[in-house]
């Protein structure tokens, strides 16, 4: 669960908040009691990467597959329709 730090008190201890975004998650910093940042690890950061990477990484294995693929999603090559835009 993310720590809620006022803004003054945020600045006066940023050693802390930054200590505490590594250790236990992300940390919110408010101003006038409205949340208005997040301070959060690069860990945090990296794990969307890494998701991106498994993607990639899904795509590299589907293209290579020896299965033939080309029959599941057929495309219509019918020349496009005209629209009367007036």
């Amino acid at each position: 669960m993310s720590a809620r730090w006022p803004l003054q008190k945020a600045k006066n201890e940023f050693s802390r908040v930054v200590d505490r975004a590594l250790n236990e998650g992300p940390q919110t910093v408010t101003r006038h009691g409205r949340p208005v940042v997040v301070v959060s690890a690069i860990g945090a950061a990296a794990g969307r990467t890494g998701k991106r990477r498994a993607s990639r990484a899904l795509v590299d294995l589907l293209r290579r597959c020896p299965a033939d693929l080309s029959r599941i999603v057929i495309r219509d090559r019918s020349a496009a329709r005209t629209v009367d835009l007036e």
